[in-house]
């Protein structure tokens, strides 16, 4: 498994992956509108501090992150996606994140990598802290779904020097 940067050309790969309303906010969270658009993408990956990937294995795309740069010394795991259901629970979104992580270590130097995960998300949930992550913070009430209110927990993973 590799990653490699995510351009405007694997906007058609990333909008087929995210095929419904509820996906695409578990995934995004408010940032991108559903159905997804090669638009939004290429907005969204245009901006500065965003780092975005796309994990492949033996060419084939697999899924989908992004490391925010918060500092020079923090980066925040963002749109975290393996795509094809056939791949999911299979170790490829364990993969990817330590894929991420290490980048954001070693190519970026960063010190510390945080992220966000809906509480109704216990798949992932257990695949970060199964990574070392730990929850710092919740916040409840401040995200919906068809008027159903999503907790967010916020976790951290400490890198080692």
């Amino acid at each position: 498994m590799e990653l490699e940067y995510f351009t405007k050309k694997n906007s058609f790969v990333l909008i087929n992956w995210v095929s419904s309303a509820e996906l695409n906010y578990l995934w995004s969270g408010p940032v991108f509108d559903f159905p997804l658009t090669a638009q939004q993408i290429a907005s969204h990956i245009a901006t500065p501090e965003v780092i975005p990937f796309i994990l492949r294995n033996e060419g084939k795309p697999l899924g989908y992150i992004e490391l925010v740069r918060e500092s020079t010394t923090k980066y925040r795991m963002c749109r975290v996606l393996i795509g094809d259901e056939s791949y999911r629970g299979k170790g490829y979104g364990k993969g990817l994140v330590k894929l991420a992580v290490r980048y954001a270590c070693e190519v970026l130097n960063a010190k510390v990598v945080t992220l966000a995960v809906f509480e109704n998300n216990p798949v992932a949930l257990r695949c970060y802290q199964s990574l070392g992550f730990t929850i710092t913070g919740k916040e409840m009430n401040i995200r919906t779904f068809n008027g159903e209110s999503w907790t967010l927990l916020y976790m951290e993973k400490k890198i080692a020097a």
